[in-house]
C-alpha cells in the first residue's frame, strides 16, 4: 500500500520544479509518483511511495536550497 507524503515547499515556479525532477527521480523507485501543486499557497510537493521516508525528501530539497516541511 502506498503512502502519500505531502510537503509545503519554497518552490515557487515551474523552472525550479523542473530542476528538481531528475533529482527526485533518482531518489524514488519506478513505482513512486510525485507532483507539484504550485497554485496552492503552500507550493505543495506530493509523493506517493512504498519506501521513502519524509527525511529523504526533506534532506534532498534542503541540500538544494529549498525550504521543505512535511504536512500532517
Amino acid at each position: 500500500m502506498k503512502t502519500v507524503l505531502v510537503f509545503k515547499t519554497s518552490i515557487s515556479n515551474n523552472q525550479e520544479a523542473k530542476k528538481l525532477h531528475p533529482l527526485l527521480n533518482k531518489l524514488m523507485k519506478q513505482s513512486d509518483v510525485f507532483n507539484f501543486d504550485l497554485e496552492d499557497c503552500d507550493n505543495i510537493l506530493r509523493v506517493e511511495t512504498n519506501h521513502l521516508q519524509p527525511e529523504s525528501v526533506l534532506g534532498l530539497l534542503g541540500m538544494h536550497g529549498f525550504y521543505c516541511e512535511e504536512l500532517h
